[in-house]
This record gives structure tokens, sequence and C-alpha cells, in this order.
């Protein structure tokens, strides 16, 4: 017992130690920092500054030129044509490739309408696919809702129907989110190794499973049930 409480005194000690050796780094980090700050004349706290100023006026003027080009909101597009304009001006693109008849599509138009105005960065667009068969085949898209990653004019990486977003119909926005993210489409903030769904499935949430089924060279939607 006696022992025992030693090594456990050992310990804490050895902790405290630690604690105190990291606060004392941080302070002199600071102390540091300080100084330094003390040690600028006006010449060069003016340089911060304008650096500074600079560094948002830049940000502000590449948001204003987002916004210009249609990023902020989620729309549609009303043919192929425009299709290639909208891509041509923009890095980032998400295109949802949809029809009117599709549940899902629903679904996912919730979704996109939100992150379109959370990631300006990154435009988001809606296109008819039973109007775009020319796209549609050149894409390869047989399934819908299938959404086009595209970077700097190609496409890169493509979500087909919701097999990536846990397999539910449920799926949460932050799911799609970092979908987009792990594409590198958006600019994504949270850990792209933990999937929001996986802790939907500690807490037992009920998963819908989806039917994958491949007609060739027909679109054929994701909720479609089998003939």
């Amino acid at each position: 017992k006696m022992a025992a409480d030693t090594s456990v005194d050992i310990l804490q000690k050895v902790l405290e130690n630690e604690i105190l050796q990291s606060t004392k780094v941080v302070e002199e980090h600071l102390d540091a920092e300080i100084q330094k700050l003390d040690q600028m004349d006006e010449d060069e706290l003016e340089r911060l500054k304008q650096r500074r100023l600079e560094a948002l006026k830049k940000t502000q003027q590449q948001k204003q030129e987002w916004l210009s080009k249609g990023h902020g909101e989620y729309r549609e597009i009303p043919s192929e044509r425009d299709f290639f304009q909208e891509v041509k001006e923009s890095k980032n693109v998400v295109c949802h490739f949809y029809r009117e008849t599709t549940f899902r599509c629903q679904i996912m138009d919730k979704h996109l309408t939100i992150l379109a105005k959370k990631h300006i960065e990154t435009k988001f667009l809606k296109l008819n696919a039973e109007k775009s068969p020319f796209l549609c085949e050149r894409l390869r898209i047989k399934v819908i809702p299938t959404l086009a990653l595209i970077k700097d004019g190609k496409t890169q990486d493509y979500v087909v129907g919701f097999t990536d977003l846990g397999n539910t119909d449920d799926f949460t926005t932050e799911t799609l989110e970092w979908r987009l993210g792990c594409a590198d489409i958006i600019n994504y903030s949270g850990n792209l190794m933990d999937p929001p769904f996986q802790s939907q499935k500690k807490y037992g949430t009920s998963f819908t499973k989806l039917d994958k089924k491949t007609i060739r060279g027909k679109i054929y939607d994701s909720d479609s049930d089998d003939d």
C-alpha cells in the first residue's frame, strides 16, 4: 500500500512538473512575442497593419468575385450549353443531375441548398438529366441522383445515389459535406478520417438499405422498385 502510494505521488509530481514545463514554454513564447511587438518601431507596425488590411481586402475581393459568378446559391441551369460555360469560369463545381419524378433528388436538393450558402468557394448547380442526354452519356451518368464533382473543368469524382452517404435516405447535411470534403471540392474543416455517419451507427440509427441495380445504357432511379 505504502509503495503504491509513493508511486502515485511520484506520478503526480511528474505530471505536475510536465504541466509546469509546458506552461513555462507557452509563457516564454508569449513573452518573446510581446517583446518583439514592443521592439517594433512605428514603421514596422504600420507595415504589419497594411499587410493585414491587404489580406482582408483580398479575401473580400475573392468573395465578391465568387458571388458575381453565381456562387453562394444552389441554381438550376437550363441547358447543357450553360453547363460548359458555368464550369469554365469556376475552379470548383458540384453539379446535381436530377429527374423531377425522383424522390431522392428532392432529398439531395435540400442538403445542397444549405451547403451552397455555407461553401461559397464552390459553385452548386443542378441540371435535368432528361434534358441533357449528351452530357449524361459523356459523363457516364447511369443513376439518378448523381453529383458530378468538377475541378478546373475536369470531372474528378462522382457521388452516385446515397451509397457513400451511409446508404440511408435520412443522411445529414454534414455527411454530404464530409463526402464533398473527401473529394477536395469544398474547404472542409472537419476530420476526413471520421465520417459523420459513423457516429450515427453508434447510436443505432436504423438504415434504409438501397438496392443497387444497373441497366446497361439506361438511366435509372436509385429509389426505383424492382419491376
